[in-house]
């Protein structure tokens, strides 16, 4: 079969598309005949070796993908740690998700990893109405406000749209002026090009100095205390990646000073808990069915452009989500 292949550790010219072996179906898994696959900034991670628990390459890339079940032959979309940029791929059946039937392949494969990372986002919050393990000590009768970093990406488009469902009111930092405008479209209130003003100083006088209840932070390095510096009281941020490719800055005095909280979200451990992602899919499907969510798609590749595809979100250059067409 044919894959999108990681040849070695090195960026997104290592990869090729290559003929591979057909996966081995373990006891648990489906095969399933991909179509199309979701890009994502951890696949980027993972061509230079920055991704935990990743084996050494050669390795099949990709980790979110729309296809065809054998067997069944219904549509399903799913996800997997590597070897979802293949023409087969095995996944195991807790992973696997029925397609809305009006849904495009592409639509489909833009959805698992976006929309569960930022619903559980939402969740670790206190925000979505499901018991968490924690809940913000702060009088919830006042609005809840929620900061959102790359907030016209794949993550950030999906928290805006969940976000707007839950009546939260967001804020959202991009390097664009165009993209944040389409993201108000969505439902994001406030805008902020951080390379035209310090997000810090912009959070800091939008709320006329009170901080917002939870951040969204995928960069890392500095941005981590900065973000604990946007909180408001018992306020936590989502650590859920490190786009700077740095590790997270931590500020335990302004931790203290806010009694707040910064909270890791790794969808590879949490998507191991069943009991979490039923809860998440039973409420992610009624707002589907309702037509309040909908990928947002920025770029269609063929799998043999995949090379193009990891530059975009290696330069920001990316809108929503880009979809690789596997066959």
């Amino acid at each position: 079969m044919k894959a999108l292949v990681i040849t070695k550790l090195g960026g997104p010219e290592s990869l090729a598309v290559q003929d591979t072996p057909e996966p081995q179906v373990k006891q648990g898994q489906m095969l399933v005949r991909a179509t199309a696959g979701g890009l994502n900034f951890a696949d980027l991670m993972t061509t230079r070796g920055g991704y935990p628990g990743m084996p050494a390459p050669p390795l099949i890339a990709g980790r979110e993908f729309c296809g065809v079940e054998e067997g069944s032959k219904r549509r399903v979309m799913g996800y997997v740690q590597w070897g979802a940029f293949a023409e087969k791929v095995a996944a195991f059946s807790n992973a696997i998700w029925p397609v809305p039937s009006d849904w495009s392949d592409e639509q489909a494969a833009a959805f698992p990893v976006n929309y569960f990372t930022a619903y559980l986002a939402y969740w670790q919050a206190g925000m979505t109405g499901q018991p968490a393990a924690e809940q913000t000590r702060r009088d919830t009768s006042t609005a809840r406000r929620a900061l959102i970093h790359a907030v016209a990406g794949g993550v950030g488009t999906a928290a805006v749209q969940i976000g707007h469902i839950l009546g939260v009111e967001m804020y959202g930092t991009s390097s664009s002026d165009e993209k944040l405008a389409r993201v108000k479209e969505l439902g994001l209130r406030h805008g902020i090009n951080y390379k035209r003003q310090d997000y810090e100083e912009a959070v800091k006088n939008l709320t006329r100095g009170e901080g917002v209840d939870v951040v969204f932070e995928m960069l890392g390095g500095e941005h981590t205390a900065k973000s604990i510096r946007c909180l408001r009281d018992f306020g936590r941020v989502i650590q859920y990646g490190t786009a700077t490719g740095k590790a997270p800055q931590l500020d335990i005095r302004g931790l203290y000073a806010k009694s707040a909280i910064v909270q890791g979200l790794w969808l590879t451990y949490l998507s191991q808990k069943q009991e979490i992602m039923d809860a998440a899919w039973k409420q992610l499907a009624q707002w589907i069915a309702q037509k309040k969510l909908s990928p947002v798609i920025g770029k269609v590749l063929p799998m043999g452009s995949a090379v193009d595809g990891y530059k975009l979100l290696e330069e920001g250059k990316n809108y929503g989500k880009i979809v690789l067409k596997i066959a």
